[in-house]
């Protein structure tokens, strides 16, 4: 089994990623024209438009060869079940990975965690029949990657990265979280992070990158080398795949000694780990994980407030794959919080997750262009976060009846079992953090 575990890399791949860095750490235009900006040029009032951007031709689009297209996909692809993260008890201790279905009825629980343990970050494999996701034990802290079975079936841990049986190897702040399948299914992107943790007491561990290995935990390969020549600089977390499978997303997270500190942003990169760039600016906060739109034209992101996580206010924003035509699909001020978005695999519609204040979050429907919201969930004890939307059948013994639609205006404020109210959830527990209800800490 090929493993490339450590911390230092070859002459031509440190130039390589220093190049390539350096670019990505400027952003590539203001995003609203294309002209190189610092960071911190661009006023969020003129990112945020009056009104939603228009929704994108997928054929059209297709056809004149967009980066990250796969021609035919939207035209083809199956809506099946959504997986989504579920909280199993009050205390949020424990949770565990659950199917429904488009409509939000039928819900399954496909993970059978023990107590004090978190299974999240579920993605579906392309072909339905398997769901990838990270699964970490409260009480040391740390995050092993799982595969399941969409009908809950031969659940099991994948090849760890440290070598526990090694005399001389020190895995507690060893942690393998967000799993996503490449779009041919042959691969699995993820982060890892290791190393000792800092001594100042910020729980930031020392190293953190992107790996790439075959499903079953086989040839691994380090993608990404952020951290290599800045330990506790950050966190890299949370890739998505580009339709065609050349390009990953992921959230970037300074620490307290990162430039700039205590910020976030997501980054691109090519799937040979060249193309390194900055996707959207530090003010903006985006973070979490990322969905590419099937057609390949927009991707899909949050972004959280700069204090406390899950105080009101962020948004869902989508941006083209060059940095180019940021725009908000939800209404800002908000006095909701928002958890990731994804795409149908058709791309009509998006699922995610949004609470109101004090309240834990559902998982919700509406348009690519933010419109036509409908609440697919009520359940905000369970704190269902992180929807990812497969080509998985329903099961006829999961398949409801269908009900009446239940519309409602993003970032509304109601009764957490109102059913105009909403708000979306995204949460892990990190070795640098604690657990929260929609975002990772």
């Amino acid at each position: 089994m090929k493993r490339s575990t450590g911390t230092r890399q070859s002459p031509r791949n440190k130039a390589r990623t220093r190049a390539t860095a350096g670019a990505g750490l400027l952003l590539v235009g203001t995003l609203l024209t294309g002209c190189g900006a610092e960071p911190g040029d661009i006023p969020l009032s003129e990112i945020r438009p009056e009104s939603a951007p228009t929704t994108p031709d997928p054929a059209a689009s297709a056809a004149s060869g967009v980066v990250g297209a796969a021609a035919g996909t939207a035209a083809t692809a199956h809506d099946g079940l959504i997986v989504s993260r579920a909280y199993t008890d009050a205390d949020r201790n424990t949770s565990t990975i659950v199917t429904l279905s488009p409509d939000g009825t039928g819900q399954h629980q496909v993970t059978q965690p023990s107590d004090r343990t978190l299974d999240d970050r579920p993605d579906w494999s392309p072909d339905g029949t398997t769901i990838a996701f990270d699964r970490t034990d409260r009480r040391s802290g740390t995050a092993r990657l799982w595969a399941v079975s969409a009908t809950g079936d031969n659940a099991h841990q994948l090849s760890q990265l440290c070598d526990t049986s090694a005399a001389t190897a020190d895995c507690a702040n060893e942690d393998e979280r967000a799993p996503a399948f490449s779009p041919d299914g042959k691969q699995l992107a993820f982060s890892r992070s290791w190393g000792a943790l800092d001594t100042a007491g910020n729980k930031q561990t020392q190293y953190s990158d992107l790996y790439l290995m075959s499903p079953d935990g086989t040839d691994v390969q380090r993608l990404t080398f952020l951290t290599n020549d800045k330990p506790y600089s950050g966190t890299v977390s949370n890739p998505s795949w580009s339709p065609d499978g050349k390009q990953l997303t992921f959230e970037y997270r300074t620490g307290a000694s990162g430039q700039p500190a205590n910020s976030r942003s997501i980054y691109v990169v090519g799937a040979d780990g060249t193309g390194l760039r900055q996707l959207t600016p530090w003010e903006l906060r985006a973070g979490d994980r990322a969905s590419w739109s099937p057609d390949g034209t927009q991707i899909l992101f949050t972004t959280y407030p700069a204090d406390s996580d899950n105080t009101p206010g962020g948004g869902i924003y989508t941006v083209h794959p060059d940095g180019t035509a940021i725009g908000a699909l939800t209404p800002a001020p908000s006095d909701a919080s928002y958890g990731t978005a994804a795409y149908a695999p058709d791309g009509k519609s998006v699922v995610f997750a949004q609470a109101p204040a004090g309240s834990g979050a559902d998982l919700y429907t509406m348009r690519p262009d933010g419109t036509g919201v409908t609440r697919l969930t009520n359940n905000p004890d369970q704190g269902l976060s992180r929807p990812v939307w497969g080509t998985a059948d329903v099961p006829a013994a999961q398949a409801q009846a269908p009900r009446a639609p239940q519309t409602a205006r993003p970032g509304a404020t109601a009764s957490p079992s109102a059913s105009a109210s909403a708000a979306p959830a995204d949460a892990q527990e990190q070795s640098e953090a604690e657990d929260d209800e929609l975002d990772d800490n």
